[in-house]
């Protein structure tokens, strides 16, 4: 996501930037790859639950590297939300008319940062590495609990997506437009 100068953007160009990172499956399926043929790990559940933690952590990442006084923070993390909001819809819809079953991925995301949320704030000494919760917590919602290798997908997804923001707002500039 890196470029090499910083590069002026506006609120709107960025957030879409993050959204369409958030929800690129090239790292997934790159992580994915890495899991044994043979192994008795349910794929499918892994692949679900990574795109959703990536999601999450492109949020996440907005909130870790934009400072509390930047005046863009609050815009930014606004309108990505507002992008994830709508291709949750697009998503929901495609599953419905697939499936014939209704879902609200956006409130599937919701409930599943709530969940991480939950379990950082029982955990208040690891606070200071959350990679040190998410992996695991990770495993837990691909019901791999105890699998190491689970919870190692989980903190390689987290901590590459948060690497990822955090050089990508460190290399952009937002330039003054007001927003719409």
């Amino acid at each position: 996501m890196g470029q090499e100068k910083k590069e002026p953007l506006t609120i709107q160009q960025l957030a879409q930037d993050l959204a369409t990172f958030a929800i690129d499956r090239t790292d997934i399926k790159e992580l994915l790859t890495t899991i044994q043929e043979n192994s008795n790990l349910n794929l499918i559940t892994i692949e679900y639950e990574l795109q959703i933690l990536k999601i999450l952590s492109v949020g996440w990442g907005i909130s870790f590297f934009m400072p509390a006084s930047d005046k863009n923070k609050e815009p930014l993390t606004q309108i990505f939300w507002e992008y994830i909001r709508e291709t949750s819809n697009n998503i929901s819809t495609l599953t419905k008319t697939a499936t014939g079953q209704s879902i609200d991925y956006f409130d599937i995301l919701k409930k599943r940062q709530d969940t991480y949320l939950t379990i950082m704030q029982k955990n208040p000494d690891e606070i200071q590495n959350p990679a040190n919760i998410i992996g695991p917590a990770f495993a837990l919602a691909c019901d791999n609990g105890n699998d190491a290798f689970v919870t190692l997908i989980g903190t390689k997804m987290f901590t590459l997506t948060l690497g990822a923001v955090k050089e990508y707002l460190n290399m952009m500039k937002i330039d003054d437009i007001t927003l719409n």
